[in-house]
């Protein structure tokens, strides 16, 4: 039983640090554009293709 007096305040002190990173990363703008990180995985690297077209092995 006494061991919740050291959880909880651990617990809560957890919430808040998630709480606060997550206010910090949507005030520097990380939520502001979805879409265009997971459209860019699909495009072609076109500076690689040149580079093993100058240099074949």
């Amino acid at each position: 039983m006494n061991i919740l007096f050291l959880l909880i305040p651990i617990g809560l002190l957890l919430l808040a640090l998630a709480i606060g990173a997550f206010f910090w990363a949507v005030g520097n703008g990380q939520y502001d554009d979805l879409d265009s990180p997971a459209l860019m995985a699909l495009e072609e690297d076109h500076t690689q293709r040149r580079r093993e077209s100058k240099h074949p092995s």
